[in-house]
């Protein structure tokens, strides 16, 4: 079987990051969606939440599984018996970034391979640092996030009516 890993923070998951793991799920027998726990940054919405949100919005893919890791992604594909990193690309600015990520696991592990799946242009705008503003200052994020997540995003953020100034 061959497993593959697609990590992030997904605070919140995006139609965006759907898309890669729909990708992904097509090309490997088994996906693991790796939700990341990152005690330096403070997220919208706890880990289990996200793991939830993720489960839901990919409950169509029966191949994907939705996991939670903390430290070394490197360490949590030994774990997972996975050699095979996923990560999508919006624009060439992601590229650098996610290029030095890439050697820098390579350099921890060089049994790991990263591999790169570009988004539609349809997505190539979303993250969920930016959903997450432009919901706050009272945009519609309908057509970005899973309805899961809009429910949850009503539900935790207030967003600013700027029109009553």
């Amino acid at each position: 079987m061959i497993r593959a890993v697609y990590p992030g923070s997904f605070d919140p998951i995006t139609n965006g990051h759907v898309y890669i793991a729909e990708r992904a799920a097509a090309l490997f027998d088994e996906l693991v969606v790796a939700v990341l726990h990152n005690p330096q940054k403070r997220a919208t919405f706890s880990v289990e939440e996200r793991q939830m949100m993720a489960r839901e919005a990919l409950s169509h893919l029966p191949s994907v599984k939705v996991d939670a890791f903390e430290g070394l992604l490197v360490d949590f594909m030994r774990r997972k018996r996975s050699r095979i990193i996923i990560r999508g690309l919006r624009a060439l600015s992601d590229f650098e970034y996610e290029f030095q990520l890439a050697q820098m696991n390579r350099q921890l592990a060089p049994e790991i391979e990263t591999m790169f799946i570009v988004t539609d242009a349809q997505y190539s705008y979303l993250s969920s640092r930016g959903v997450k503003e432009v919901y706050s200052f009272g945009g519609s994020i309908q057509d970005m996030v899973p309805p899961g997540v809009f429910r949850r995003m009503r539900e935790r953020i207030p967003p600013v009516d700027f029109r009553r100034s």
